[in-house]
């Protein structure tokens, strides 16, 4: 059965220095430090370690191949997103991103698909991107659950979702810039419970900001198995009845109704969890992820969905029917 892994992160080996560049911020780069590791320093501060599975594309196929799993959709890491940049500066570094992914997916057609970035902070700079990486044969694009701090359902973003649908983009949105980062640093917490949370605000802001009710064909996709939105839509949809007057301001529709309208991945960690969320979402709108190659991630890279006593036709589903939906691609041309 064809696995199509709907959430990994890559960047390329080698950046530039951006902040030498431009000439200030403390944007990403890459510090090759011993072979197969690198240091990502943000400025002159140590962010993270990272393997050479994040940068080599073949090494990567190897991984995957113990876990039964041909097919990566890749973007780059949220970090990179530089919403914050100037705008022009955001796009120059959102093009090197971008092409190194168009090389990918043209060198291992069979094994990636793409996820482009733009720069969100900048409508008309992002609607250009947008076509551009359409032309080179980008599936769709990741973005940020905010904005600088804005919601998604601000009136500014509403043109480049509505170019999304146009160009027929599907649309991945990650949780980053997590609520209360700076007044929860211990234990993780940005990343255990702000994180989930993130992507809740984001879901909440589409369906209430009536962006999927004026997009319906938007093809959005959240990561994290939505995070804490489906675990707690009983409380948001109690909200939306109990208090129209805030709530319903924007799009009077039902919150449930929009179950089954947008897709999740499988990144649970839960097995539990992952029935729950099959039974509001639908086999459909649940595909394979794991976050690869990041250690909060499931890089086993579903193995506990092979021990779920789940139907095969609903496992198909989740390995690769909804991806290939969500993309617009078909399961054939990674098989041949």
């Amino acid at each position: 059965m064809l696995k199509i892994d709907a959430h990994t992160h890559i960047l390329p080996k080698k950046m530039p220095n951006w902040s030498e560049k431009f000439g200030y911020g403390d944007f990403i780069y890459l510090q090759h430090h011993k072979k197969g590791f690198a240091k990502m320093m943000r400025g002159n501060q140590f962010f993270r370690e990272i393997k050479e599975n994040c940068w080599d594309a073949r090494v990567r196929i190897e991984e995957y191949e113990h876990f039964n799993t041909k097919v990566q959709v890749v973007c780059t890491i949220p970090v990179m997103f530089s919403y914050w940049a100037k705008p022009l500066d955001c796009l120059d570094l959102s093009r090197f991103l971008n092409d190194h992914l168009v090389d990918l997916v043209k060198t291992f057609p069979k094994n990636y698909v793409g996820l482009g970035t733009v720069p969100m902070q900048d409508a008309d700079l992002a609607i250009e991107e947008l076509h551009r990486i359409k032309k080179e044969g980008l599936a769709g694009i990741q973005i940020g659950s905010n904005i600088n701090d804005e919601n998604l359902s601000e009136s500014k973003f509403y043109s480049i979702f509505e170019a999304c649908a146009t160009l027929g983009l599907a649309v991945m949105v990650h949780p980053w810039n997590m609520m209360g980062e700076k007044q929860m640093q211990r234990y993780w917490l940005p990343w255990l419970v702000g994180m989930p949370a993130e992507t809740a605000r984001a879901v909440c802001s589409l369906i209430f900001g009536g962006i999927f009710e004026r997009l319906p064909h938007l093809r959005v996709m959240f990561a994290h198995a939505g995070g804490s939105f489906l675990p707690t839509l009983g409380r948001i949809q109690h909200g939306f009845d109990c208090r129209p007057d805030l709530v319903a301001i924007d799009n009077p529709v039902n919150p449930k109704s929009y179950l089954g309208k947008f897709w999740i991945d499988s990144v649970t960690h839960d097995p539990l969890l992952l029935e729950y969320v099959l039974k509001l979402q639908g086999s459909k709108r649940v595909m394979l992820g794991s976050d690869y190659p990041f250690p909060l991630g499931d890089l086993e890279i579903g193995r506990f969905i092979e021990d779920m006593h789940l139907p095969p036709n609903v496992k198909e589903d989740i390995y690769c029917n909804a991806a290939a939906e969500w993309l617009q691609l078909t399961k054939e041309q990674f098989e041949k």
